[in-house]
């Protein structure tokens, strides 16, 4: 398991779980594919926020491959 704290263990087209602005006081996850990556620092405490294939945007939790 990875978790997507590192911007360098992301990149477009893998699967992983994010959490949205919205689900962050849950911590419900959405699984989706990286469409494009949106936090410019190269680590992130919370997950490195992106873009999924399908428009939603959130920070990473696991990466699934």
């Amino acid at each position: 398991m990875i978790d997507g704290r590192k911007r360098s263990d992301i990149r477009p087209g893998q699967t992983v779980d994010i959490v949205l602005k919205a689900d962050q006081r849950t911590g419900k996850r959405t699984r989706g594919v990286v469409k494009e990556i949106l936090t410019n620092s190269p680590t992130h405490p919370h997950g490195i926020k992106v873009r999924l294939e399908d428009g939603q945007v959130g920070r990473v939790q696991e990466i699934l491959d």
